[in-house]
């Protein structure tokens, strides 16, 4: 029997993905089914449903589950389990009009051009916007990426159980990176973990991050750092890139029997404190029994107070999730203590003062971000050495000289082109 915490709701995991010869014949039935586009955001939900990384989720959400989601984290259909940010699939007047319940439809990536699954439609009903923005993101600002994206959504969601019929690009470009939850509870009872802590990233491995893997390995048995291999924002450093920044840095400074690299594919939506309840949902599928939440965990901008994702863990009801949150506080460099260092234990207040070459000039802490590191790297400026391990630098600065050399490359043939005319 597992030792490992249960999935969510208590049950099996329960992954939506066909197979075999069941999956083939459904890929004839969907090709004689009319089509419902997804955007990138429900592609990668999809997904997370198909591989059990949302269980006990068995489709996209009907009407009274998106509303009591929103307003209440909590899903009527499943006895009131708990559920902090809402997975709908959404479709524009013509389409929904066109569909009644009881039909079964086509799901379609309009990103890879390719059926991903079909639906059975149960439920279909017109979405308030400001009611999911403000109580999903706290704002209902467009300029807040996730904000956008519901937006942009159309106005009619579609509801039902899912059948997915794969999973897209992940395993083939990700390799044993990308990661079932099942995968990941087999190689964690391998190893005899019960406790197991999660660390979420969508950034290249700093040592901040660093720091707070070593950190939960003191007190569980093993971490689990599990990055974002979905869509981010216009801006981030792409999946390819971090995995092998990531790779550098554990395969030299972290004992290899302590630590799992994994990957999941879901879209950020950039919807902080909720979004981090969350990840502890579906790491808590994954097998995790804890999730380390830092400094504006799963934030954007300054939309969210610096711990508001962790606070939120103490407003929900106790019996919510079986895996626990693992609150650690802000980290940094502290050139006084003469290493990593947090708000909780180092007594030196000032800031760390670092000059265009990146040379120390005087102060104690030199905070560690990864919007930071992508300003410093975007605009070629120096990196200091404690901001990450050398190899972790060399490889974001081949990424970011390959875009200065794209740019160079676009802009001269931009300017023969003009010559030309």
């Amino acid at each position: 029997m597992s030792t490992l915490v249960r999935p969510h709701g208590g049950g099996a995991l329960q992954p939506r993905l066909l197979d075999g010869r069941e999956r083939e014949e459904e890929l004839k039935r969907a090709a004689t089914l009319p089509k419902v586009p997804m955007t990138s955001r429900e592609t990668s939900d999809l997904i997370m449903m198909a591989i059990g990384a949302f269980t006990p989720l068995e489709g996209f959400m009907g009407h009274d589950d998106w509303l009591h989601c929103c307003e209440s984290c909590s899903m009527p259909s499943k006895a009131g389990l708990f559920w902090p940010i809402p997975i709908t699939l959404s479709a524009d007047e013509d389409l929904a009009g066109s569909i009644a319940p009881g039909k079964d439809v086509a799901l379609w990536d309009t990103e890879t051009e390719s059926v991903m699954g079909t639906m059975t439609v149960t439920d279909k009903y017109r979405i308030d916007r400001e009611v999911e923005c403000k109580n999903v993101f706290r704002t209902t600002d467009p300029a807040h990426p996730g904000v956008r994206k519901v937006l942009d959504q159309g106005p009619i969601n579609l509801a039902g159980p899912v059948r997915a019929l794969g999973e897209s690009y992940y395993p083939e470009l990700f390799g044993s990176i990308y990661q079932r939850p099942a995968e990941a509870r087999r190689i964690f009872e391998e190893r005899g973990w019960t406790t197991v802590a999660a660390l979420q990233l969508r950034n290249p491995m700093h040592a901040s991050h660093a720091y707070l893997a070593w950190i939960a390995v003191e007190v569980c048995d093993g971490v689990y750092i599990h990055q974002l291999v979905g869509k981010l924002k216009e801006g981030d450093i792409p999946a390819d890139v971090r995995v092998r920044a990531i790779d550098a840095l554990v395969n030299k400074y972290f004992r290899k029997e302590r630590v799992v690299q994994g990957g999941y594919p879901m879209e950020m939506r950039y919807a902080g404190p909720r979004e981090a309840l969350l990840h502890a949902v579906f790491r808590q599928n994954y097998g995790c029994s804890h999730l380390i939440v830092g400094r504006d965990h799963a934030g954007v901008g300054d939309y969210y107070g610096p711990f508001d994702a962790q606070k939120i863990f103490h407003e929900i009801p106790r019996d919510a999730l079986e895996l626990e949150p693992l609150p650690l506080d802000w980290t940094f460099w502290c050139y006084e203590c003469g290493s990593m260092a947090s708000m909780k234990t180092c007594p030196h207040s000032s800031k760390a003062v670092i000059d265009d070459e990146g040379n120390y000039k005087g102060g104690a802490r030199l905070l560690l971000s990864g919007t930071l590191l992508r300003k410093l790297m975007s605009e070629g400026k120096p990196v200091p050495k404690e901001f990450s391990a050398p190899e972790v630098i060399a490889i974001l600065k081949e990424y970011y000289d390959g875009l200065e050399s794209k740019v160079e490359i676009k802009l001269h043939g931009a300017a023969t082109g003009e010559a030309k005319r």
